[in-house]
């Protein structure tokens, strides 16, 4: 028996799972669960509620799960709140433009934009769905 509870992975809600997992499998360079890969065969996608990304050691990185209606936050403004955000590191200034370009040319927009901070350089992005998410040099 297990001390305590393992890590799974973390779930993201969206209205368009398939979407925003192409966005995050590109994005990390995930790849699915076996049997969540989208159909090669021009069939309709109609299991695409629940989506799993695993890293090259087949752990699961993130769920995704499809909903009726999603409220993206509204952050900086408090009105709608993070709620959670990931924050993913690089190595240094250079590897933080290149994947903040990346993100964009996937989706992403720029909510917060902290490269001056000599300290802990870092962007916030909202990812296509509006979950929150920093990519900084740590």
């Amino acid at each position: 028996m297990a001390t305590y509870p393992r890590f799974l992975h973390t779930v993201l809600d969206t209205t368009d799972a398939r979407g925003l997992a192409e966005f995050y499998r590109d994005l990390l360079g995930l790849r699915y669960r076996p049997g969540d890969e989208p159909p090669t065969d021009g069939s309709q996608d109609t299991d695409a509620d629940w989506l799993v990304l695993v890293d090259d050691q087949g752990r699961r990185v993130l769920a995704i799960q499809k909903v009726e209606q999603l409220t993206p936050s509204t952050w900086p403004s408090h009105a709608v709140p993070m709620q959670l955000h990931i924050d993913y590191s690089v190595s240094d200034v250079d590897e933080l433009e290149r994947h903040r370009a990346r993100a964009e040319l996937l989706g992403a927009r720029v909510l917060l934009d902290r490269t001056d901070d000599l300290d802990e350089p870092l962007y916030v992005l909202a990812d296509p769905a509006g979950h929150p998410f920093c990519l900084l040099v740590a």
